[in-house]
């Protein structure tokens, strides 16, 4: 095995290699947490010109998540790369399908936003538009530890879906309550429903990359039980008065 030193403009061009894929995955990070801001503020605004454009934005996202994929894969093949360096090119690989997810879940929660435009208001958005700014944050602060290579960052990330979580508990007895109530809710009320459900969702992709983040940093793992407080699959629906 040949031990002369590797050629500097090799090395070199290989850093630009491992920086043009932290650039295009924190280029994807920014259009996700766009995308999650538009499709919230579409639903509190009843702007459907707002929704359709996330709706067709989508494709940007999956189209950077393709790019990403085969820039990896072009750079195990060719570079070999070991320890942190290969750590760094799988978790982009994560990160990236994280983040389509992400942008799933926004594009969904714009469609629903797009047929509640034509129905009766019900309850409080106050509980949506505090929920998906946790999210952004937390999104945004993710985005910023990969870039950095910042695994203590990545760790508070991991540490904050708990009041995502909170926020989802409290909106989803809400809004049964509104369908008890009233069955003329419940169109409504579902749509409601599952545009939260697709926001605590995107708390989940967003601790994953958190997740990601620190073993491709430090080589090794966060606990596996990650702070939680999502109670909805244990809810009990009494009908009013019983």
């Amino acid at each position: 095995m040949s031990n002369e030193p590797v050629p500097e403009h090799i090395v070199r061009s290989y850093d630009e290699e491992l920086r043009r894929l932290r650039d295009m995955t924190a280029r994807m990070g920014g259009l996700a947490e766009r995308q999650v801001a538009d499709s919230t503020q579409a639903l509190v605004r009843r702007d459907t010109a707002l929704a359709t454009e996330v709706v067709q934005r989508d494709v940007q996202i999956d189209q950077l998540e393709r790019e990403i994929e085969a820039f990896c894969v072009r750079l195990l093949a060719l570079r070999q790369p070991v320890a942190s360096d290969l750590r760094i090119i799988i978790a982009a690989m994560k990160v990236s399908n994280d983040l389509e997810r992400i942008g799933d879940y926004a594009a969904n929660g714009a469609k629903r936003s797009l047929v509640l435009s034509s129905l009766p208001a019900i309850g409080s958005l106050n509980g949506f538009e505090r929920m998906a700014h946790l999210v952004q944050e937390n999104l945004k602060a993710a985005m910023d530890a990969f870039v950095n290579s910042d695994a203590e960052a990545a760790r508070r990330v991991w540490e904050a879906d708990e009041p995502v979580d909170a926020i989802y508990n409290g909106i989803f007895r809400e809004l049964l309550t509104f369908m008890m109530e009233d069955p003329r809710n419940i169109t409504s009320a579902t749509h409601m429903l599952f545009i939260a459900k697709n926001l605590e969702r995107i708390g989940d992709h967003t601790t994953n990359i958190a997740e990601r983040i620190h073993y491709a940093v430090r080589g090794d793992n966060l606990p596996e039980d990650r702070p939680k407080a999502d109670e909805s699959a244990y809810a009990v629906v009494r009908p009013a008065g019983s």
